[in-house]
């Protein structure tokens, strides 16, 4: 079986030995544990961006850029695919880690869960889980971890610490708003997996969403997330008659939350993110392909609208 962290680490290496290059900065604990530092006190960039989402995806997803437009306005897009789409983006990308430790605070995913089993029941509904003797972890923070953070994930992947490995962004930086846009086709593939469809079946992926400007901490979380909700572009392949029976509710239009800027709807909620219609969280527009009917199904639309007032365009 493929090992998310295997694939993973092969491009740390080569990450962390031309940091310079990729305008990031290496460190290496005391305890052996390595950290690439993408955005926490480093500028990033682009090709810091793509690597941190390949890691990301396990090693077995393809990022590259392009220069679109939205209602002709100028705009980088991220476009990412995989032939491996539950274990990419259920086993290895899905944001699915809370890393607490004393006052650290990080949302964890890659392929480090592969190996925590974070959380369980996602590695139980693909029947994947991997085995191998390094972690490879992607950290949404605005710090690196110390050594009690990094002995807590070793512990938690029953690795040693000296073989943990960690990409760290925080949400508001050039890598930040790659990574999170990276995640378009995991949205899609994570709205199916809640709808109870069976993931395994997706045999192919692709998608596209517009890279987000940089707008300041308090507004990351809702930027990075409204490129996917109102202009993330999916394409599924899969062998699956079933899935006619779950169309209508894969795009994030039939959430009742719809329509505005995420900041905008979290204001709303009070500032409490569990108060937020969970169906929110999925791709504007999808197409998919199944194999067994040849049927081709479209379901959702781009909301340019929300996204250019989203990225202070409009």
């Amino acid at each position: 079986m493929l090992s998310v962290n295997e694939l993973a680490s092969e491009i740390f290496e080569e990450f962390a030995g031309l940091s310079e290059e990729f305008n990031a900065a290496y460190h290496e604990l005391d305890s052996g544990a390595r950290i690439v530092d993408c955005g926490v006190s480093t500028r990033g960039g682009y090709a810091a961006g793509r690597t941190f989402t390949e890691i990301c995806m396990g090693g077995l997803g393809e990022v590259n850029f392009r220069m679109g437009e939205i209602k002709g306005i100028p705009l980088p897009f991220i476009d990412v695919n995989t032939d491996f789409p539950a274990i990419a983006c259920l086993g290895a990308q899905k944001a699915g880690w809370t890393i607490k430790v004393g006052n650290y605070f990080a949302m964890g995913s890659g392929p480090a869960r592969a190996l925590s089993l974070k959380p369980k029941h996602t590695f139980e509904v693909i029947e994947y889980e991997d085995d191998y003797d390094s972690a490879v972890i992607c950290l949404e923070s605005d710090h690196l971890p110390n050594g009690e953070v990094m002995e807590k994930i070793a512990g938690e992947c029953h690795v040693d610490v000296a073989n943990v490995c960690a990409v760290v962004a925080p949400t508001s930086s050039i890598v930040g708003s790659i990574q999170v846009a990276g995640r378009c086709v995991e949205t899609a593939i994570y709205k199916l997996n809640e709808l109870g469809f069976d993931t395994k079946k997706v045999t192919s992926a692709i998608g596209t969403a517009p890279v987000p400007p940089v707008r300041g901490p308090k507004l990351a979380m809702g930027v990075t997330n409204d490129a996917t909700i109102y202009h993330g572009q999916i394409m599924l392949t899969m062998k699956a008659p079933e899935i006619k029976d779950y169309l209508e509710k894969i795009p994030s239009s039939k959430s009742k939350g719809y329509g505005k800027p995420f900041n905008d709807i979290f204001k709303e909620a009070g500032y409490d993110f569990y108060k937020i219609d969970t169906a929110l969280f999925s791709p504007a527009e999808v197409i998919i392909n199944e194999l067994s009917s040849g049927a081709v199904y479209h379901v959702g639309a781009v909301n340019p609208d929300v996204v250019l007032k989203s990225f202070g365009l409009m």
